[in-house]
C-alpha cells in the first residue's frame, strides 16, 4: 500500500505533504489515519512549526468519492464519515500545541478548502482557488466550513461562496481576510519554510497559548475571555522562555527560546 503522506523534519520544522497527486490529494479513509499519524510523529519529535502542503498541481480537492460506497440500501453513512474522519482532523489541527502552516499550493475545494482554513495561518500560492464545491453535489460546507467562512469574512459573502459554489481566487481570498497572504507561485514554498523556521525559534508555549486563547474568543464572552488571558499570563509568567525573553531585553542580545 502506497503512502500517501509524506513527513520530513528538519530545523524543528515538520512538512507534510498531502501525497496522492494523481487524484489532486482527495482524501480517502487511509489518508486520513496517516496524517493523523503524521501529526502525531512531528508533535512527538519536538517539531516546533508544521507546514502542511500538498504534492502535485493540487492542495487537496476534498473528499475523494472513489472510497465512498454508493451501493442502494448500503451507501455510505456521510455522517459517521464526517464524525470519524474529518471532525476529529479539524480539532486535531486546532490543539496542535505550536503553529500550523497550510502552504496551498493547487486547488482547494470541499473539504480541502475547508482542511486549509482549520490550519493557523493559510499562505496560497496567486493560481489557487478556493472551491466550497459541497453543493455541486447537494451537500453543505463540512470540515468546519460553514463555522470558518462566517467568522472570518462575514454572513453575506459566507453565503454566496457556500450557495453557489463559485470559485475565489487566493488574491481575493487574501483581500476578504479569509486567510494571511497570497504569494507567487514559485515562492511558496519558500516562503512557507521560511515562515515556519521562524516560529520554530520563537516561544512556542506562548504561540500555543495564543493560538488557543483566540481560538476561543469566538465562544467566550469578554469576562471570559479577560480570566482566561490572566490564567495564561500567569502560566506564561513561570515559563523558561519568559524567564529567557526578559533576561535577553535587558541584557540587549537576541534570545534563544527553547519553547518552554
Amino acid at each position: 500500500m502506497t503512502a500517501t503522506i509524506q513527513l520530513t523534519l528538519e530545523a524543528n520544522v515538520a512538512t507534510i505533504t498531502l501525497n496522492r497527486p494523481e487524484k489532486l490529494n482527495s482524501f480517502t479513509r487511509q489518508m486520513h489515519a496517516e496524517l493523523r499519524d503524521a501529526l502525531d510523529t512531528a508533535q512527538a519529535k519536538g517539531a516546533r512549526a508544521i507546514v502542511l502542503t500538498g504534492a502535485g498541481r493540487g492542495f487537496c480537492a476534498g473528499q475523494d468519492l472513489a472510497d465512498l460506497d454508493f451501493t442502494p440500501g448500503a451507501s455510505t453513512d456521510l455522517g459517521a464519515l464526517i464524525d470519524e474522519n474529518f471532525n476529529p482532523l479539524v480539532r486535531k489541527l486546532r490543539a496542535m500545541p505550536m503553529p500550523v502552516i497550510a502552504a496551498v499550493n493547487g486547488i482547494a475545494a470541499g473539504a480541502g478548502a475547508n482542511l486549509a482554513l482549520a490550519c493557523d495561518i493559510v499562505l496560497a500560492a496567486s493560481s489557487v482557488n478556493f472551491i466550497q464545491a459541497f453543493v455541486k453535489i447537494g451537500l453543505l460546507p463540512d470540515t468546519g466550513g460553514t463555522w470558518f467562512l462566517p467568522q472570518r469574512i462575514g454572513m453575506a459573502r459566507a453565503m454566496a461562496l457556500a450557495m453557489l459554489g463559485d470559485k475565489l481566487s487566493a488574491e481575493q481570498a487574501a483581500e476578504w481576510g479569509l486567510i494571511w497572504r497570497c504569494v507567487d507561485d514559485e515562492a511558496l514554498m519558500d516562503e512557507a519554510q521560511k515562515l515556519a523556521a521562524n516560529l520554530a525559534t520563537q516561544p512556542t508555549k506562548a504561540l500555543a497559548t495564543i493560538k488557543e486563547a483566540l481560538y476561543a474568543s469566538a465562544t467566550n464572552t469578554l469576562d471570559q475571555q479577560l480570566d482566561l488571558e490572566r490564567d495564561s499570563q500567569r502560566a506564561l509568567g513561570a515559563s523558561y522562555d519568559y524567564a529567557e525573553g526578559v533576561n535577553a531585553f535587558l541584557q540587549k542580545r537576541a534570545p534563544k527560546f527553547e519553547g518552554r
